[in-house]
């Protein structure tokens, strides 16, 4: 759906396109609305509905009053016939008119004029605005009034049947007139507050308020006056509206005849031009409209103080916020009007961003299978009076935002973020709210203006339109004050009722001038947010395509904008709202616009917001000022108000005066309430105008491409035959298959372009909050589907109601005995424990307080993460008995070959990796499994070692975990508690020793796997070296470094056994057998310093990534390939060894030997002639071996170079200690010639490379240093 600015663009050059007169037809009669009086099933439980409904059609209707009853509409006339861009849908235009059918009044009823607008948008993407004056008028028809007297008297013989069979005891008729006042009461949708309360009383008398007799009453029917327009103009079309009623219903004739009046506006009536206000003449009086400028907001009249007032800035807010995020919006309200102002409020302040999606802020009865739609949507129904929100049951609430308008009160979905800068937001609109005398809190209570102005005088009129253009002064005003009253003395009668002093009439000239200046300054604020937070879009924008074409072909796999990098610079505490806005239709709709806008012209909305960007930039002097994350309020408040004072109080121009038409005799007489039952001829053609806005051009352009998104037209959703409310359906169908493509594809892309660029482990690195938000739209799109045509729903979330269900029946159905077939007795067992690994009985207990919404999220974060989410979905669906109960025959969960495609997706996602249930539940009780895998030849040692082990992980570490002695398979529970365990999140390290006991103990530790019972996540941690005293390094720890291991197939039957299956010897070997000193001098330098320039420069991208995308940086500094690692190479090219049987050579005995002669040399005061001197890099060098050494744990050589390199790169020394271990005298005699640390050029080269990370701030795990106090 565009917005008004490309109604704008569209529209043509007259004022209105429409007018229209809907009532009573005559000829047809009168024909029960069935539809408007099913309204209130909406807000009955599923039962109640069916019940309800089979009274209706069964011929019980009559039981309620024909005066309360709707009755069907129809378009009486209509001008001009049609226009060639904007043909009128007469029954759409019908619906809206008179949502609520035809109503029916006697004089004992209120009478009351009521106002309300509605908007149509056209199939050229256009949006057109219709004005309603709903009043009652007085049947004339003698068959009108004969089927009313008819209606009501087979009413009165039904209801006195009704009495008659009851008991003669009061209790008794009391008792049996409550089901009759029952279905009354579930039959009646389009009452107002007066209905209600004379509805009460039917069954009692039939003498009171709701009969009917044609010889003591007089009957009224509602008919409607509405003109439509292509812009809002609110305003100018009430007043028009309201005279010419004045005119219809007055017992004076007017100056000219009404057609008079309906021809000039339709025809002679232009546009007002941007940035100048027009005055026009109506029935009773002059009438100004006036239309923004090019550099300011569109037009936008619908009174924004009025809305904040019924809701409150805070519930404004929080209602824009799920407008931006594209939730389901569900306004509710007995006023039409005000489901209008709100709606329409909404969308003025979303600039420069526009709603996509399906908007109907009016949805009449006929149009409530909407509510079913599968996608997002603004739409508003009516209330009747006395209904609550708890009998309201919708298929979709899990991302429902209700807004219930009369009440004053938003109900946002669950884990809604908060606006960027929300209370510093909430106080600048409260300051601009308090300043034109309004509440913030909002609660206040509006009244609808129903009559315009009127005097007694057109000269008295005249002259006050010199007072709005300035030309009068306070003493002509008071002068007219008295004109007016001698005027009214010598007419001899009192004002009538719409009649007004020109004091009343100036009074609210200013508070339509007051509320027009709140307007515009409250929509300045919110357009100054916006151009805070995406000041520098531009700077994201990405140019990848040619041309046009090029783009529009491979639209789907082109990233127009770069989130990463734009997330990257914006305050943290905006992320949660921009990571989630980025997703948004209407964002990538605004990008799309700034990409095509280099081969067509730009988007006016678009134009707009980027000249004002360009227009700020260039007064804001103070560059770093603008980027800080400092609230400024905004400063164009004044100027805006005053441009509207400007052209409101001074018209510009002045349309052509409504004059005589060339009629034929006996058109165009007067007479009250006859409205209008001739035509005119006009000799003014069609005035069309060439759009030049971009919508149009990209809707040309996109419709002649495949992938171009499908939007729902709102001509076919105003369709309520069945034909077109199936293909309506059949279109939601298609648009969420195509939707989870879309998805999964998005997340697939995500996931898959980290993984090329991750750096030092092998699986993606997407971490938290863009994780997060892919899945949550993903989570919405289950939610959605899962709710197309559901007709039994339990709580809020469909996809969790059918796992209710279906948990249910599947009980059942295990009930009866045992099958004589095993073969059938073993496939039930396993179709009911892979149901339940599914973890469904575990989401029920977890200990989260989630509510139904939050428990199906958890279950598909969990599902997600095992790679099982399709398999579950798919099993879930077997059971088409359950299908057909809970669904209609429309939904998409029946429709078997998409249901088959859409699984297929899903299925896409197995293929990487996700850790969305540890990392976003990490209060929940997880049981770890762990298991020591030996060397296979020397798996027997493990009988006589008593090993223990710690895991660590993102959010803790297990502690030290004994493992029994003499145990073959070796697995426990890693416990924090006696009875809970403890998500450790993504595993990254493993502390492994022994207490060097026994006669051998002394084991070759393969690897060691740590298994996630609830998630089925396998972790390795490679190993491949001894454990125990005189052998290897002669360590008794380790601290190993953990790799995800992808699972397998969902087959495997390893994931479902008890231990997890048995992997291969690890491929990182370099530690333990570094092989002969032949094959250490081979080793090439080039390969040695590609890899140490490849560690550090993994370390550099780690730290320039967001923080929440950051991976493990314990997995770059010792892991395969890492900091650690490489350095070690490093330092063993070249190395001698004096031992003919060559041994494992470790850097760690050069390092202590190098420490060793520098004390003693020290002590000595004697360097041997070295250029060495003693100094800080000396002192922190020897302090830190020592410190190490001295440490408590018997780690081993290798653990001490590790932590020596940890610490070293930790403390920003690791770039002074290498040129130092280079220069001593030791080296030359360790190492050969050729060895890399006795070349100066690589060793400065290293240092300089080492260098570049003492910039970053390097936090160590506490496994790594453990027991080392430095």
């Amino acid at each position: 759906m565009n917005g008004t600015a490309a109604a704008t663009g569209a529209a043509s050059c007259r004022f209105a396109h429409y007018f229209v007169v809907c009532g009573v037809d005559t000829e047809t009669g009168l024909e029960p609305d069935d539809g408007a009086d099913a309204t209130v099933f909406f807000f009955l439980q599923p039962n109640q509905i069916s019940r309800d409904v089979e009274c209706w059609h069964a011929g019980r209707a009559f039981e309620q009053s024909p005066i309360r009853r709707s009755f069907k509409s129809k378009v009486l006339v209509h001008y001009p016939e049609s226009t060639d861009r904007m043909p009128l849908n007469k029954d759409a235009v019908n619906m809206l008119c008179m949502p609520r059918g035809l109503s029916f009044r006697t004089q004992a009823d209120r009478l009351d004029p009521q106002f309300h607008s509605f908007t149509m948008s056209f199939d050229d993407g256009t949006r057109s605005y219709g004005f309603v004056l709903t009043f009652y008028e007085e049947v004339t028809s003698a068959q009108i009034i004969t089927a009313m007297q008819t209606l009501y008297q087979m009413h009165h013989v039904e209801h006195h049947s009704a009495s008659s069979a009851s008991s003669p005891s009061s209790s008794s008729s009391s008792s049996a007139s409550s089901p009759s006042t029952s279905s009354m009461d579930s039959l009646v949708s389009s009452l107002d507050e007066s209905d209600v309360e004379s509805l009460a009383g039917v069954s009692a008398c039939l003498g009171c308020a709701g009969s009917f007799d044609p010889a003591r009453d007089t009957l009224y029917v509602s008919k409607a006056l509405c003109l439509f327009t292509p812009l809002p103009f609110l305003q100018a079309a009430r007043q028009f509206l309201s005279q010419l009623h004045q005119a219809v219903t007055s017992h004076t004739a007017p100056p000219l005849p009404l057609e008079s009046y309906i021809h000039n506006i339709l025809y002679e009536v232009p546009l007002p031009p941007p940035g100048r206000s027009l005055r026009f003449h109506g029935v009773q009086g002059p009438i100004v409209c006036q239309r923004p400028g090019p550099g300011e907001l569109p037009l936008g009249e619908y009174p924004l103080g009025e809305a904040f007032s019924l809701l409150g800035v805070d519930n404004m807010v929080q209602l824009l916020t799920c407008a931006l995020l594209e939730t389901q919006v569900l306004l509710c309200s007995q006023d039409y009007q005000r489901l209008m102002t709100v709606a329409e409020g909404v969308s003025t302040l979303l600039f420069p961003f526009q709603w996509q999606h399906i908007y109907l802020p009016i949805v009449s009865a006929p149009l409530h299978h909407l509510l079913e739609a599968p996608v997002p949507f603004m739409m508003g129904i009516h209330r009747r009076e006395g209904a609550q929100r708890s009998s309201l049951h919708l298929p979709h609430e899990a991302n429902l935002c209700f807004v219930d308008i009369d009440n004053h009160c938003v109900e946002a979905p669950e884990d809604l973020p908060l606006f960027p800068d929300q209370i510093e937001l909430i106080q600048e609109l409260s300051e601009v709210l308090l300043r034109f005398g309004l509440p913030p809190q909002g609660g206040a209570t509006t009244k609808p203006a129903t009559a315009s102005p009127r005097l007694s005088s057109l000269v008295l009129e005249d002259l006050m339109e010199d007072r709005r253009n300035g030309n009068l002064g306070g003493e002509e005003l008071a002068v007219l004050e008295r004109l007016q009253a001698l005027a009214r003395r010598c007419g001899g009668g009192k004002m009538s009722e719409g009649e007004k002093t020109l004091g009343n009439v100036f009074e609210e000239e200013e508070e339509d001038l007051k509320a027009a200046k709140l307007n515009i300054q409250l929509r300045e604020v919110f357009a100054g947010r916006f151009a805070a937070m995406f000041g520098r879009y531009e700077d994201f924008v990405i140019h990848s395509a040619l041309d046009l074409d090029s783009w529009l072909s491979n639209r789907e796999g082109t990233l127009s904008f770069d989130k990463g990098s734009f997330l990257s610079v914006q305050p943290a505490s905006h992320l949660q709202f921009l990571s989630r806005f980025l997703e948004t239709s209407m964002f990538s709709a605004f990008v799309d616009g700034k990409v095509i806008s280099r081969w067509a012209d730009r988007e006016p909305m678009q134009q707009l917001f980027d000249n004002r960007l360009e227009r700020e930039r260039l007064y804001d002097t103070d560059e770093e000022e603008s980027r800080s994350c400092r609230y400024r309020k905004c400063t164009s408040l004044f100027e805006s108000a005053q441009n509207i004072e400007r052209r409101l109080l001074k018209a510009d121009h002045t349309a052509i005066h409504p004059h005589l038409l060339d009629m034929r005799i006996g058109q165009g007489r007067h007479q009250q309430a006859f409205v209008f039952c001739c035509t005119f001829t006009h000799k003014h053609s069609e005035d069309t105008q060439t759009s030049g806005s971009l919508c149009l051009i990209c809707l040309l352009i996109l419709q002649k491409h495949a992938f171009a998104r499908k939007n729902l037209r709102q001509s076919k959703l105003l369709d309520s035959s069945p034909q077109a409310v199936s293909q309506t359906h059949r279109e939601f169908v298609d648009g969420l298959l195509s939707e989870c493509r879309l998805k999964t594809k998005r997340m697939l892309m995500e996931r898959m372009g980290k993984e090329s660029v991750e750096l030092g482990q092998g699986e993606a690195n997407i971490t938290g909050l863009q994780e997060n938000t892919l899945i949550l739209g993903l989570c919405d799109l289950l939610e959605r589907t899962w709710g197309h045509g559901l007709q039994l729903k339990q709580g809020k979330s469909a996809l969790w109601s059918h796992l209710l269900h279906y948990q249910a029946a599947h009980g059942k159905t295990e009930a009866p005995a045992e099958s004589p077939v095993q073969n059938e007795i073993v496939c039930t067992v396993k179709h009911q424990r892979l149901f339940s690994t599914c973890s469904f009985r575990f989401i029920q207990t977890m200990s989260e307080g989630l509510s139904e919404v939050g428990q199906a999220r958890a279950w598909i974060h969990l599902a997600l993460e095992k790679k099982m989410l399709s398999q579950h979905l798919k099993e879930l669906l077997t059971n088409q008995e359950l299908l057909r109960q809970l669904y209609k025959s429309h939904a998409f969960l029946l429709c078997e070959e998409e249901r088959e495609q859409f699984l297929f997706h899903l299925l896409s996602l197995n293929t990487v990796d996700y850790l969305c249930f540890t990392r976003v539940f990490t209060s929940i009780s997880i049981s770890y499994r762990v298991v020591i895998i030996p060397m296979k030849k020397l798996s027997i040692a493990m009988a006589t070692v008593n090993p223990w082990v710690c895991v660590s992980g993102e959010l803790g570490d297990s502690g030290v975990r004994q493992l029994s002695k003499n145990t073959q398979e070796i697995y426990f529970q890693v416990r924090t508690h006696s009875s809970a365990c403890k998500n450790l999140g993504r595993l990254s390290t493993l502390q492994l020793g022994q207490e060097n006991s026994g006669l051998l103990a002394k084991c070759l530790i393969d690897c060691v796997m740590v298994y996630n019972e609830i998630t089925g996540h396998t972790y390795k941690f490679p190993c491949g070296r001894w454990l125990g005293k005189g052998v290897g390094d002669g360590s008794l720890e380790r601290v190993l470094i953990g790799q995800l291991v992808s699972p397998g197939g969902e087959e495997d039957a390893g994931r479902w056994t008890g231990t997890p299956p048995e992997l291969a010897s690890p491929s990182q070997s370099v530690r333990t057998v570094l092989g002969s000193l032949g094959s250490r001098s081979r080793m090439l330098s080039v390969e040695v310093q590609e890899d140490m320039r490849e560690a550090a420069n993994n370390l550099v991208k780690h730290f320039h990534k967001p923080e929440q995308e950051r991976g493990n940086l314990t997995v770059l500094l010792c892991g395969e390939g890492g900091l650690v690692l490489s350095l070690e190479k490093f330092l063993l090219h070249g190395l001698k060894s004096n031992r003919l049987f060559q041994r494992n050579v470790f850097v760690w005995d050069f390092v202590e030997k190098a420490v060793v002669s520098m004390e003693t040399a020290d002590q000595m005061g004697d360097l041997h002639g070295s250029t060495l001197t003693k100094g800080p890099p000396c002192d922190s060098l020897c302090r830190y071996v020592n410190a190490i050494n001295a440490s408590p744990r018997n780690i081993g050589k290798e653990g001490k170079f590790q932590l020596f390199v940890c610490l070293g790169i930790r403390d920003r020394l690791l770039s002074q200690w290498l040129p130092l271990l280079a220069e001593f005298p030791l080296t030359a005699r360790t190492y050969e010639e050729a060895a890399l640390l006795r070349d100066r050029a690589a060793v400065h080269s290293l240092s300089r490379i080492l260098h570049t990370l003492n910039e970053f701030t390097i936090t160590l795990e506490t496994a790594l240093v453990k027991g080392v106090d430095l």
